[in-house]
This record gives structure tokens, sequence and C-alpha cells, in this order.
């Protein structure tokens, strides 16, 4: 901003080259094509992210279901119940155990599962996420986790088509000063064989 007002108060002055006035505009194009890129690009990735994590929440929703499951007996020598580094973090601590539970079609069900629980004890309940046929899946993604992801895409690709933007400015300017010592040499190799020396060729 700063290289186009200093260019626009003195574009009069014999000084100014028309590829400082090209610069000039270039960056002036530059900018103005940020300002309409740069949100339209963010909000139509964030919108399309929105609609197609929501879409997935309402799948996930719709297939996964909560089930209360009892435990039957703790295992010894889990790897999430032994790390030592799980209380001093604050990570949640999990353990594996042998559990009963019911599939949502009323199949009963026994097997190896992890639990949310410190020091699991038989009978103790704690719920778990099953398909519809009683097969241990993932916890379904929640609306506000999908909106938090579907915003993180559009501030990324608005950064990123800013960088896009000042990426190609830079290397327009590149070529323009590349062509510009270009010329000088040109210009200086038809003075050089005259330089200092007065009335030379007169």
């Amino acid at each position: 901003m700063r290289a186009i007002s200093g260019l626009w108060r003195w574009r009069h002055n014999p000084l100014c080259r028309p590829t400082d006035l090209a610069e000039a505009w270039l960056a002036f194009s530059a900018l103005l094509l940020a300002l309409v890129l740069v949100p339209v690009c963010g909000a139509l990735t964030g919108t399309a992210a929105e609609a197609a994590l929501q879409e997935s929440v309402r799948e996930q929703r719709a297939a996964r279901h909560p089930v209360t499951a009892t435990v039957t007996a703790a295992l010894e020598d889990s790897p999430f119940s032994s790390d030592p580094e799980a209380a001093a973090t604050g990570r949640e601590v999990r353990s594996r155990v042998l559990a009963d539970w019911t599939a949502p079609d009323g199949t009963p069900r026994h097997g190896k599962v992890t639990a949310r629980i410190e020091n699991p004890q038989p009978g103790e309940r704690f719920t778990l996420w099953t398909d519809r046929q009683g097969r241990i899946v993932a916890r379904p993604l929640d609306s506000t986790t999908a909106t938090t992801h579907a915003v993180l895409a559009g501030v990324g690709a608005a950064l990123l088509t800013a960088g896009l933007i000042e990426s190609a400015r830079r290397l327009i300017v590149w070529h323009m000063v590349r062509r510009r010592y270009a010329r000088w040499d040109q210009a200086w190799d038809r003075a050089g064989p005259d330089w200092g020396r007065t009335g030379t060729g007169s």
C-alpha cells in the first residue's frame, strides 16, 4: 500500500519509470483481487464443507447407536490403563475389558472393548457405540465439531487464495525486474566503450 500511494503521488515526476507505474498497478490489481476472491473462496469452501460434514453427521447418527454394556472382567496389562503419562497429561483414561451388551436388533454380544473407566469392576456399566448389528464403532461426529472443521476449511481456503495471489504478483514482479536488468545491460553494452572518454567520436 505504501508503494502504491507513493507512486501515485509522484506519477508525473520525470524520474517515475513506466515499470514503476506497472508495478504499482500490479500491486493495486492484486489487492483488489484479494479483497474479492479471498472472502468468496473462503465462504464457498466453508459452506461446501459444512454441508458435506453435516450430511455425514446425519448419516452417522442414523447408523450408530449408543448401548449400555456391562463389564464382566477387566483385562490385565492393558496399554491404555498402564500408561503412566495418562494422568499427568490429563488424557482420558481408557481400560480394556470383557463386556456384554445387546445390539440394537436385540442380539446379545460379548467381547473385548475399551471403556472410559479407570478401575473397571465386574458389573460396572458404561456406554458403547455400535452399528445396527452390534459391532463396535466410533462415536458419531457432532454438529459443533463439524461446524468447527468447516470454518477451519474456509479459513484455510482463504489463506491459500491470498497466498496464491501474492505469489503470482511476486513472480510477475520478478520477471519485470529481470527484463529491466536485461535492458540496463544492453544499454551499458552500447555505452560502455565510450564511458569516461569525453568527446570520443567527435
